[in-house]
């Protein structure tokens, strides 16, 4: 609807690429926060709630190299890691270049 603002924002949805998961927990702040951020950014992603369910968390422990905190998020296969490690590579600027491949 106001999509005219995205640019004045610096957002550029139209140049995200990437495949984006992330496993999280309904009411965990940091998989909101790092939601919070991916949703400014403009990156559709898919969400994996993991509530409660050992077998989902094993899995997403499997793929994230035996963490089992959340949220835990992958772009493009690439294991990013938690909230902390996304708001990182933001500040470093290197989140948007992880972002526009494919």
């Amino acid at each position: 609807m106001f999509n005219f603002l995205n640019p004045l924002l610096g957002r550029h949805p139209e140049r995200i690429k990437a495949n984006v998961e992330i496993y999280t927990w309904q009411t965990c702040p940091y998989c909101i926060r790092a939601k919070m951020l991916l949703w400014w950014k403009g990156v559709k992603f898919n969400e994996y709630k993991i509530d409660g369910d050992e077998a989902a968390r094993a899995t997403m422990a499997e793929r994230a190299n035996g963490r089992r905190s959340v949220p835990q998020i992958f772009i493009n296969n690439q294991h990013i890691g938690g909230c902390d490690d996304l708001y990182a590579l933001d500040t470093k600027a290197q989140l948007d270049s992880l972002l526009v491949q494919e």
